[in-house]
Order: structure tokens, then C-alpha cells, then sequence
């Protein structure tokens, strides 16, 4: 039980520290001190030390002997290496999945209705996390172990909350960006759907590395 709340208590320490890190409030080279993180929070150091080594495998801290963790930049080629690989397991996930969801999208359009109210509201962070579980549930219902686990690997969420502030692009434009794939998946359409969710997943690729030299 003890365990259980520390995990839970580091990924809400972890979320708070990479919404800063993503906001500019730590800038590339800032110091990230275990011990006074954690009396910010008025928590032991424990949590604090999971936090920054998930942040740290996530590649936005890094650490070395005796200097401590710093807050590590965050390269454009980082970014864009990622989108060909992912395009080209997403495409794959959405041709099994539109077979295997056999017209069933009421998930993926909830997904949907909730990007939707989180750019109503202007929370960023809340419509990354339901855009990421539109992806997620379309690579879950491809039924592939060994896809779904290459991609969990790309680590998706806190690239595309990076992705997202580099693009320079709206919350409607980023939630309509999901429409044309949920479509094909209501269709059942298995050739449509994966054309349109690698075009999807390599036309955001793109707009990263026109947002980042605009």
C-alpha cells in the first residue's frame, strides 16, 4: 500500500516538473535539487528520486556524479527522428484495428469529444493526454503484443506534449486532425484507415519542423 501512494505521489511530482520544464519555467542547464523539491512539496526525497529518474529515461533530465540532475535540451532532431517510425507502426495498428473494432469507434469518438472540450477550455496538457489515448486505443485494438510494445517504447506522451508547443498549432486544428482516421475506422475501411493515420502521424511531423523555424 505504502508503495502504491509513492508511485502515484512521483507521477504527479514527475507532471508537475515536465510541465515546467515544457513551459520554460526550467530552462536547458537548471539544476533540478532532489532535496529541495522535495520540501517544496513537503514530501520525503523518494518520490522526488523516481520523478526525476522517469524524467530522466524520458530524456528531458540528466544526470552525472557529483554534478547532480540538470534539466537537459531537447533537440529538433529528437522530435522528428521519432514520426517516420511511429507513422509506420500507427499505419500498420490501423489496419488491424479497423478490422477488429468492426465499426465500434464510440471510444475513439469520446476521445475525440474530449480533445475537443480541453481546447475549449485552452488546457493543453489535457488534450495531449486524450490525443495520446486515441492513439494508444487504435494500436490496442490492432492486437499486435509486439507493435504495441515498440510503441509504447517511442514514449509518446511527453514527446507529444513537446511536439505540440513546437508546431505552433491550435486545439481545435489539432483535434480535427484525428476526424478523417476515426471516420475510416467507422467505416471499417482497413487500407483508408492506415494511409490516413500515417499521412496523420507524418503531417505532424512535418509541422514541427516548420513551427520550429517559423
Amino acid at each position: 500500500m505504502v508503495s502504491l501512494n509513492r508511485a502515484v505521489l512521483s507521477d504527479q511530482v514527475k507532471e508537475i516538473l515536465l510541465k515546467r520544464i515544457l513551459d520554460g519555467e526550467y530552462s536547458p542547464g537548471d539544476r533540478l535539487v532532489e532535496m529541495h523539491i522535495a520540501q517544496e512539496f513537503e514530501i520525503s526525497q523518494a518520490p522526488v528520486r523516481e520523478a526525476l529518474r522517469e524524467l530522466e529515461a524520458l530524456g528531458f533530465v540528466e544526470s552525472e556524479p557529483y554534478r547532480g540532475t540538470r534539466v537537459r535540451a531537447v533537440t529538433k532532431s529528437e522530435l522528428t527522428e521519432i514520426y517516420p517510425v511511429r507513422a509506420a507502426l500507427e499505419e500498420v495498428a490501423a489496419r488491424a484495428a479497423a478490422v477488429h473494432l468492426a465499426g465500434n469507434v464510440e471510444a475513439l469518438e469520446a476521445e475525440l469529444e474530449a480533445m475537443h472540450a480541453a481546447a475549449e477550455k485552452g488546457d493543453l496538457y489535457e488534450e495531449v493526454q486524450h490525443d495520446v489515448k486515441f492513439h494508444r486505443l487504435i494500436v490496442e485494438a490492432s492486437g499486435n503484443r509486439v507493435l504495441q510494445d515498440m510503441w509504447r517504447s517511442l514514449r509518446i506522451e511527453a514527446r507529444t506534449l513537446i511536439s505540440v508547443l513546437k508546431a505552433h498549432i491550435g486545439g481545435y486544428e489539432l483535434a480535427e486532425l484525428h476526424r478523417p482516421v476515426l471516420e475510416a475506422l467507422a467505416e471499417g475501411d482497413a487500407e483508408k484507415a492506415g494511409s490516413l493515420l500515417r499521412n496523420h502521424v507524418e503531417y505532424f511531423g512535418e509541422l514541427i519542423m516548420k513551427g520550429d523555424s517559423a
